[in-house]
């Protein structure tokens, strides 16, 4: 399975995506994709195995890959302070890939019907979800 990670400003949430589904070591081959070079260098840093960086890689690499993973600001043109653009943001809402989106109210959307929690909670049921998806059992 192929999978993208996208995330924007330094990266940190999709590096921690990406060290979560290292540890669980998954038979899955990891693109990093960056809105910037600091999140595509911080991503690659927590094990990607390949990573670009930019409005062009994310449009490119969307229709590729068989499962997009970051934050919902993803898929919100305009978001992560700007960094993601409406063509970025397209790219990912119109792919035929799954996405695991994590909320996060940092873009000023609140998805009703989910709880407020930890990072790490959100972690948890990303890994589960992924195990599903990859058809993994522990």
């Amino acid at each position: 399975m192929y999978i993208a990670v996208i995330d924007g400003q330094g990266g940190g949430l999709g590096r921690a995506v990406i060290e979560r589904i290292r540890q669980e070591r998954l038979p899955v081959k990891i693109i990093a994709l960056g809105t910037n070079s600091t999140a595509t260098f911080n991503m690659l840093k927590g094990g990607a195995d390949e990573g670009a960086t930019g409005e062009n890689a994310i449009v490119v690499n969307a229709k590729k890959v068989d499962l997009i993973i970051g934050p919902i600001a993803i898929i919100i043109s305009n978001s992560l302070m700007g960094e993601l653009t409406p063509k970025m943001a397209e790219a990912v809402s119109s792919s035929d890939a799954m996405k695991l989106l994590i909320p996060s109210s940092r873009c000023n959307v609140k998805i009703l019907g989910t709880k407020e929690g930890a990072m790490q909670g959100y972690l948890d049921e990303l890994i589960t979800e992924l195990k599903e998806q990859v058809g993994h059992e522990d």
